[in-house]
Protein backbone atom coordinates (compact mmCIF):
# COMPACT_ATOMS: atom_id res chain seq x y z
CA UNK A 1 0.00 0.00 0.00
CA UNK A 2 2.75 2.46 0.94
CA UNK A 3 4.75 1.66 -2.21
CA UNK A 4 1.63 2.38 -4.28
CA UNK A 5 1.09 5.60 -2.33
CA UNK A 6 4.71 6.59 -3.04
CA UNK A 7 4.31 5.76 -6.74
CA UNK A 8 1.06 7.70 -7.25
CA UNK A 9 2.57 11.24 -7.45
CA UNK A 10 5.13 10.00 -10.00
CA UNK A 11 2.41 8.37 -12.07
CA UNK A 12 0.24 11.49 -11.95
CA UNK A 13 3.25 13.64 -12.87
CA UNK A 14 3.99 11.37 -15.84
CA UNK A 15 0.41 11.49 -17.14
CA UNK A 16 0.16 15.27 -16.69
CA UNK A 17 3.55 15.73 -18.34
CA UNK A 18 2.56 13.61 -21.36
CA UNK A 19 -0.75 15.47 -21.73
CA UNK A 20 0.24 19.06 -20.87
CA UNK A 21 4.02 19.36 -20.52
CA UNK A 22 6.61 19.74 -17.80
CA UNK A 23 5.10 22.75 -16.03
CA UNK A 24 1.63 21.27 -15.61
CA UNK A 25 3.30 17.99 -14.67
CA UNK A 26 5.35 19.79 -12.03
CA UNK A 27 2.26 21.47 -10.56
CA UNK A 28 0.44 18.13 -10.49
CA UNK A 29 3.44 16.52 -8.78
CA UNK A 30 3.47 19.23 -6.13
CA UNK A 31 -0.27 18.92 -5.40
CA UNK A 32 -0.17 15.11 -5.49
CA UNK A 33 2.76 15.05 -3.07
CA UNK A 34 0.99 17.38 -0.63
CA UNK A 35 -2.07 15.10 -0.77
CA UNK A 36 0.13 12.00 -0.42
CA UNK A 37 1.81 13.44 2.68
CA UNK A 38 -1.59 14.36 4.09
CA UNK A 39 -2.68 10.73 3.69
CA UNK A 40 0.56 9.45 5.24
CA UNK A 41 0.10 11.83 8.16
CA UNK A 42 -3.52 10.77 8.58
CA UNK A 43 -2.53 7.08 8.60
CA UNK A 44 0.65 7.31 10.72
CA UNK A 45 -0.06 10.48 12.73
CA UNK A 46 3.41 11.70 11.76
CA UNK A 47 5.73 12.30 8.83
CA UNK A 48 9.19 10.76 8.81
CA UNK A 49 12.26 12.89 8.15
CA UNK A 50 12.38 11.36 4.66
CA UNK A 51 8.77 12.38 3.99
CA UNK A 52 9.45 15.92 5.18
CA UNK A 53 12.60 16.20 3.06
CA UNK A 54 10.82 14.86 -0.02
CA UNK A 55 7.87 17.22 0.44
CA UNK A 56 10.14 20.21 1.07
CA UNK A 57 12.34 19.52 -1.94
CA UNK A 58 9.41 18.92 -4.27
CA UNK A 59 7.75 22.14 -3.17
CA UNK A 60 10.96 24.20 -3.37
CA UNK A 61 12.27 22.76 -6.63
CA UNK A 62 8.77 22.68 -8.11
CA UNK A 63 8.17 26.31 -7.18
CA UNK A 64 11.53 27.30 -8.71
CA UNK A 65 10.66 25.34 -11.86
CA UNK A 66 7.33 27.13 -12.20
CA UNK A 67 8.46 30.61 -11.11
CA UNK A 68 11.59 30.68 -13.26
CA UNK A 69 10.04 28.59 -16.04
CA UNK A 70 13.14 26.36 -15.92
CA UNK A 71 12.64 22.59 -15.96
CA UNK A 72 16.17 21.89 -14.72
CA UNK A 73 15.10 22.43 -11.12
CA UNK A 74 12.50 19.65 -11.02
CA UNK A 75 14.77 17.34 -13.03
CA UNK A 76 17.62 17.72 -10.52
CA UNK A 77 15.47 17.39 -7.39
CA UNK A 78 15.91 13.58 -7.16
CA UNK A 79 19.68 13.91 -7.43
CA UNK A 80 19.72 16.44 -4.58
CA UNK A 81 17.43 14.28 -2.43
CA UNK A 82 19.37 11.04 -2.97
CA UNK A 83 22.71 12.76 -2.41
CA UNK A 84 21.45 14.32 0.83
CA UNK A 85 20.16 10.93 2.02
CA UNK A 86 23.48 9.24 1.23
CA UNK A 87 25.44 11.96 3.00
CA UNK A 88 23.18 11.92 6.07
CA UNK A 89 23.43 8.14 6.41
CA UNK A 90 27.20 8.09 5.78
CA UNK A 91 28.07 10.98 8.11
CA UNK A 92 25.88 9.54 10.85
CA UNK A 93 27.40 6.07 10.49
CA UNK A 94 31.06 6.89 9.99
CA UNK A 95 31.28 10.37 11.50
CA UNK A 96 29.04 10.08 14.54
CA UNK A 97 28.95 6.29 14.91
CA UNK A 98 25.13 6.40 14.79
CA UNK A 99 23.06 4.13 12.59
CA UNK A 100 19.97 6.03 11.42
CA UNK A 101 18.35 2.91 9.99
CA UNK A 102 18.64 1.14 13.32
CA UNK A 103 17.38 4.21 15.14
CA UNK A 104 14.37 4.47 12.82
CA UNK A 105 13.55 0.78 12.42
CA UNK A 106 15.19 -0.93 15.39
CA UNK A 107 11.96 -1.06 17.36
CA UNK A 108 10.30 -2.91 14.46
CA UNK A 109 13.16 -5.23 13.44
CA UNK A 110 15.50 -7.15 15.68
CA UNK A 111 18.75 -7.48 13.75
CA UNK A 112 22.41 -7.87 14.74
CA UNK A 113 24.47 -4.66 14.63
CA UNK A 114 26.57 -5.94 11.70
CA UNK A 115 23.42 -6.40 9.63
CA UNK A 116 22.27 -2.87 10.45
CA UNK A 117 25.66 -1.56 9.33
CA UNK A 118 25.54 -3.52 6.05
CA UNK A 119 21.99 -2.28 5.41
CA UNK A 120 23.09 1.31 5.96
CA UNK A 121 26.07 0.90 3.63
CA UNK A 122 23.74 -0.64 1.03
CA UNK A 123 21.43 2.37 1.36
CA UNK A 124 24.35 4.80 0.97
CA UNK A 125 25.48 3.01 -2.21
CA UNK A 126 21.91 2.78 -3.52
CA UNK A 127 21.27 6.50 -2.92
CA UNK A 128 24.53 7.48 -4.61
CA UNK A 129 23.65 5.23 -7.56
CA UNK A 130 20.18 6.77 -7.87
CA UNK A 131 21.61 10.31 -7.55
CA UNK A 132 24.16 9.58 -10.27
CA UNK A 133 21.75 7.90 -12.67
CA UNK A 134 19.16 10.67 -12.30
CA UNK A 135 21.85 13.31 -12.73
CA UNK A 136 23.12 11.58 -15.86
CA UNK A 137 19.66 11.30 -17.42
CA UNK A 138 18.78 14.89 -16.42
CA UNK A 139 22.02 16.26 -17.90
CA UNK A 140 22.39 14.27 -21.08
CA UNK A 141 18.89 13.29 -22.18
CA UNK A 142 15.77 15.16 -23.23
CA UNK A 143 13.06 16.08 -20.76
CA UNK A 144 10.85 13.47 -22.39
CA UNK A 145 13.49 10.76 -21.81
CA UNK A 146 13.91 11.96 -18.21
CA UNK A 147 10.13 11.77 -17.61
CA UNK A 148 10.06 8.26 -19.03
CA UNK A 149 12.98 7.36 -16.79
CA UNK A 150 11.09 8.73 -13.75
CA UNK A 151 8.24 6.32 -14.44
CA UNK A 152 10.14 3.23 -15.56
CA UNK A 153 13.06 3.94 -13.26
CA UNK A 154 10.73 3.15 -10.37
CA UNK A 155 11.86 -0.44 -10.94
CA UNK A 156 15.17 0.41 -9.21
CA UNK A 157 13.64 1.14 -5.79
CA UNK A 158 11.30 -1.83 -6.08
CA UNK A 159 14.15 -4.23 -6.82
CA UNK A 160 16.27 -2.69 -4.07
CA UNK A 161 13.50 -2.92 -1.46
CA UNK A 162 12.66 -6.50 -2.40
CA UNK A 163 16.35 -7.42 -2.21
CA UNK A 164 16.59 -5.77 1.19
CA UNK A 165 13.55 -7.75 2.31
CA UNK A 166 15.20 -11.05 1.36
CA UNK A 167 18.43 -10.01 3.07
CA UNK A 168 16.68 -8.90 6.26
CA UNK A 169 14.51 -12.03 6.37
CA UNK A 170 17.66 -14.20 6.60
CA UNK A 171 18.85 -12.29 9.65
CA UNK A 172 15.69 -11.73 11.66
CA UNK A 173 16.04 -13.07 15.17
CA UNK A 174 13.45 -15.70 15.99
CA UNK A 175 11.32 -14.30 18.80
CA UNK A 176 8.75 -17.10 18.88
CA UNK A 177 8.74 -19.60 21.71
CA UNK A 178 9.30 -23.20 20.62
CA UNK A 179 6.24 -25.36 21.10
CA UNK A 180 6.99 -27.97 23.73
CA UNK A 181 4.33 -30.62 23.72
CA UNK A 182 6.49 -33.27 25.35
CA UNK A 183 5.62 -34.19 28.92
CA UNK A 184 8.05 -32.98 31.61
CA UNK A 185 11.10 -35.17 31.92
CA UNK A 186 10.62 -36.81 28.54
CA UNK A 187 13.69 -36.77 26.38
CA UNK A 188 13.93 -37.43 22.70
CA UNK A 189 16.02 -40.51 22.98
Amino acid sequence: MKILLDFLPILLFFVAYKLQGIYVGTAVLMVATVIQMGIVYWLDKKLSAMHKATLGLILVFGALTLALHDERFIKWKPTVLYTAMALALAVALWGYRRNFLKILLGSQLSLPDGVWTRLTVAWVIYCLFMAAINGYVAAFFSTDAWANFKLWGYAFPLVFIIGQGFYVARHLEDTTEPADNAPPGASGG
